[in-house]
């Protein structure tokens, strides 16, 4: 299993809706490093959770570019995106239910998630070591009804990973789970990464979990708007050379301050108010 690498350019992704289109993503330039393990922040509404979506092919982009590997998903045609799904990426969608069989054991999901990558001659993880990776071998054969939220999530994730995919995406995956089971869960996700080298991209509201990994991106207004990487919060330049400001930036600077941009003799970069400078 080798982790791929994820790059955008100029994404764009409008929802259609009578009566008016809705601009959900509004130019997003953004790389992953194959193996790197991130966390997508931002206010409900900001266009992460369909970010995601282009990332697994669930959607395609209105405008702009996709690459997740050798593939370009933004010209390949439904049965080429369909394959991709089957094979390349694994999903972790929010709330445990929807990623199960409810009939079937945890090992029986894993075997049943399999089998199109099988029937492709695709060479698969054994699925007695997905369940030692994520620590799920005694509870393989038990039924799902038995099992504690914290285990089901596992399973959730050990079902994504089943096909050998080499891009992991997971929409808040940890949402509705006690503090406990999340730290189970998130360590598990990092151990996938550091044993398996799997590319890994989560969508969470919450802080504490984005904390986590190693970098973070906020998603504000459909574009990238800040990172964060190891423990240090950065603003991003964009393509057209704007530049948004961190949310308490934006107490001294609200929308219409005129700003001067001037650089001192240190070397440093200032923003200036008229009343500043005046």
């Amino acid at each position: 299993m080798t982790g791929l690498p994820v790059r955008t350019h100029g994404l764009v992704h409008i929802y259609r809706t009578e009566g008016h289109d809705v601009a959900a993503l509004s130019g997003v330039d953004l790389t992953v490093a194959a193996g790197e393990r991130i966390a997508l922040l931002g206010p409900s509404g900001a266009g992460k959770s369909t970010l995601l979506a282009l990332f697994g092919g669930l959607l395609r982009p209105s405008a702009g570019r996709i690459h997740v590997g050798d593939h370009e998903l933004s010209v390949m045609s439904e049965a080429q995106v369909d394959a991709f799904r089957a094979q390349e990426v694994g999903i972790v969608l929010q709330g445990a239910a929807r990623n199960h069989l409810p009939w079937l054991s945890v090992r029986g999901n894993i075997d049943f998630a399999q089998r199109s990558a099988r029937r492709s001659g695709r060479t698969v993880p054994e699925v007695d070591d997905l369940l030692e990776l994520l620590g799920l071998t005694d509870v393989a054969d038990a039924p799902l009804d038995g099992l504690t939220p914290g285990a089901l999530q596992l399973a959730a994730l050990a079902v994504a990973l089943a096909s050998g995919p080499g891009l992991l995406l997971g929409d808040e995956p940890t949402s509705q789970l006690d503090h406990d089971s999340r730290d189970v869960v998130l360590e598990a996700m990092a151990e996938v990464g550091r044993t398996l080298g799997t590319t890994i991209v989560v969508v969470t509201h919450d802080p504490d979990v984005a904390a986590a990994f190693p970098r973070t991106v906020t998603i504000r207004d459909g574009r990238v708007g800040g990172e964060g990487r190891s423990g240090e919060e950065y603003s991003v330049v964009a393509a057209d050379g704007s530049l948004p400001l961190p949310p308490p930036a934006l107490d001294a600077f609200p929308p219409g301050t005129l700003v001067r941009v001037h650089r001192a003799d240190d070397g440093t970069w200032q923003l200036i108010t008229d009343e500043e400078g005046a």
